[in-house]
Formats: structure tokens, C-alpha cells, sequence
């Protein structure tokens, strides 16, 4: 298996990552987990290649300086569609291009892309090939441990094994395979087992193949397990429903103290919102995503419920501060002997 001349470019730091997730990680998500991160890696939502290339680009592709670093991830079957995809996205400003071979919802199916291309890996090798030959920055394949019935390592290996050799620069294993008939989008990320082994057994075989490993992790334990065996770990919803497990975790990874506090990303978002609503955004557009900032926290209820109530009302930025002080008087009035943690 042979590594892309790409590699000595590829300076990312892949230890921690946020998954793309649908309708989720746009960026107001991802200028918010930013506050809360200072290296992971954040993803966009799969943007379907044919979108960027005939579509609003400047709509779909839209990014703010400080999500760096952020990989656009992209959707597609067509090598050459794929390519000018990359390529726009590279103008863009985005530090890497990642392939969706994972996803395996009837849309995607429909379109003969997503997880069902785990099944013509000499596909996917020519779109990887073609990307890389469009752009200088990493191009890399999110795809699930197998299909269907294929969840055995040498299916696995196989894929990796042809889509390496055509220049792929990481591969981020989601370690369930995908079932295409029967089971939603929703129990695909639960029912099928996690195997682990699989993701494991891979990086020991290719040890100089970047692999990072997606499916389940949601202890700074866990992760530390993963990082025993693989390059990384990718974090999907427990990130974004708890988004200060992000920061604990990238303190784990770095070994230092880089804790944020939960106000100073208050304030943060605040100016981010002032900004924003300037230009037109909507302020429910921001606040959604940021729920969960006080997740496990006394008054963490009274936080969502004035977000929730205020967005909806047509308040400013300065619901935030509002809901802060909701969220402080709920605390207040619990009973003394609730721990509250690091505000």
C-alpha cells in the first residue's frame, strides 16, 4: 500500500475530529465548537459534489476564518464531478477534501454514492485519484467497516487496500458496517455491532496509513483507549449534544490544560450573533446548535428553555446573556449539595 507524494503537505492534526453530520455541523456549528476547540478537526455536513459545482456555492461553502482546520466533505460517484468539487472547495480555503463512503440513507443509495461505493472500491479509487490530481491539499474516505452482509476485516482491507493505492491521505472508519435495506439512517449509527478489531487490526497491518477511528466514543476513557491503537478518534453526537466533552477530550490529547470557560464562550457567541444578525442571519440558526453547552449543569434546563423561547421571539444577541442569567437563578435555587463543575 503506497502513500500519496500529498503526505508531506498533509500537516493536519488528526488525533481529535468532529464527524460530518447532516443538518448539524453548518457553520454556526462549527464556529461554535471552535470556541471550544482550538485544533480539532471540524467537518461539514456532506455537500453533494454536483451542488457545489451547479449550485450557490458561496451559500454551501461559506466559512468563517477561525473554523480552522475544516475538511469539506463531499458526496458523488462521478471522478471528474468530484474533482471540480475539490477544487472549488480548495478555492475556498478548506484544509482538506474527504469523500463520503459512509452514509447509507435512501437518498444517497438513490444516488449511487454513500456507503453503497464500499462496494466498487475501483470507483472510489478513481475519484480519489482524480481529486488528488485537481488539488494540493489531503484528500481523504470516511467509509463504514462494510456493507450489508461484507462486515468481515478482509472486505475492509480490501477497499482500503485499492483507494490507499490510488493516493488517499487518512481513512476515518466508522466501525459498523451500513445496512442499505431495513434499518434507517438513525439505527444504522446504533444497531449494527461496533467492531472495533476491524479499525485496530487495520492501522497494525498499514502502519503508515493515517486511520482514524468513528463509532460510539463518548468518555475521554474511550478515546484514550483509541488512541493506544489508531491515529485518532471522531466524535459525532456526543460532541454536539455535550459539546464541552470535546474540549476534555482535546485536553486529553494535548496534555495540557486548554479548558475555555463556559462563559467566555458565552460572550464569544454573543459578538458572533451581533455580527451575524447584521447580515441577515436568523438567530435561531446559532442557537440551536448550542444548546447543550451546559449539559449535566444545575440550571442547564432553564438554559435551553430561554434559548428555545427567546429565538423564536425574535430577541437579539443578547438573549445569550439572558439565558445565562436563567440558567444562574435556576442554580441558585437547587439544593447546595449539587456539584456544578467548571463554569
Amino acid at each position: 500500500m503506497s502513500r500519496s507524494e500529498n503526505l508531506s503537505q498533509d500537516h493536519i492534526d488528526r488525533k481529535v475530529s468532529v464527524a460530518p453530520m447532516m443538518e448539524w455541523t453548518d457553520r454556526h456549528c462549527r464556529y461554535f465548537l471552535r470556541l471550544l476547540s482550538t485544533r480539532s478537526v471540524l467537518y461539514t455536513e456532506m455537500i453533494v459534489a454536483e451542488a457545489v459545482v451547479h449550485g450557490d456555492r458561496a451559500r454551501l461553502l461559506e466559512l468563517d476564518p477561525a473554523e480552522h482546520p475544516v475538511a469539506l466533505q463531499l458526496g458523488g460517484a462521478d471522478p471528474q464531478l468530484l474533482a471540480q468539487a475539490a477544487r472549488i472547495g480548495a478555492e475556498f480555503g478548506y484544509d482538506e477534501i474527504n469523500l463520503n463512503v459512509g452514509c447509507p440513507s435512501g437518498r444517497v443509495q438513490a444516488g449511487a454514492f454513500g456507503a453503497c461505493l464500499m462496494l466498487d472500491p475501483d470507483r472510489v479509487a478513481r475519484a480519489v485519484a482524480a481529486m488528488r490530481a485537481a488539488v494540493a491539499i489531503p484528500v481523504t474516505v470516511k467509509s463504514r467497516i462494510g456493507v450489508d452482509e461484507r462486515e468481515d476485516y478482509e472486505f475492509l482491507q480490501s477497499f482500503v487496500r485499492t483507494v490507499a493505492a490510488a493516493g488517499a491521505d487518512a481513512f476515518i472508519v466508522h466501525a459498523r458496517r451500513a445496512v442499505l435495506a431495513g434499518l434507517s439512517p438513525k439505527e444504522n449509527r446504533t444497531i449494527p455491532p461496533l467492531h472495533y478489531g476491524h479499525v485496530y487490526r487495520l492501522k497494525a497491518e498499514y502502519p503508515e496509513l493515517p486511520v482514524i477511528i468513528n463509532g460510539g466514543i463518548t468518555t475521554v476513557a474511550q478515546a484514550r483507549q483509541h488512541w493506544a491503537r489508531v491515529d485518532g478518534v471522531m466524535l459525532g453526537r456526543a460532541a454536539y449534544h455535550d459539546p464541552y466533552l470535546l474540549t476534555s477530550i482535546e485536553e486529553a490529547a494535548g496534555g495540557t490544560s486548554i479548558t475555555r470557560s463556559r462563559d467566555w464562550v458565552v460572550e464569544q457567541l454573543a459578538a458572533y450573533c451581533e455580527r451575524e444578525l447584521a447580515r441577515g442571519t436568523r438567530l435561531a440558526a446559532i442557537t440551536r446548535h448550542v444548546l447543550g453547552l451546559y449539559a449535566g449543569q444545575p440550571g442547564a434546563r432553564a438554559w435551553r428553555r430561554a434559548l428555545s423561547d427567546g429565538a423564536t421571539r425574535g430577541a437579539g444577541p443578547e438573549l445569550l446573556i439572558a439565558a445565562q442569567r436563567a440558567l444562574a437563578r435556576a442554580e441558585t435555587a437547587l439544593p447546595a449539595a449539587t456539584g456544578t463543575g467548571g463554569r
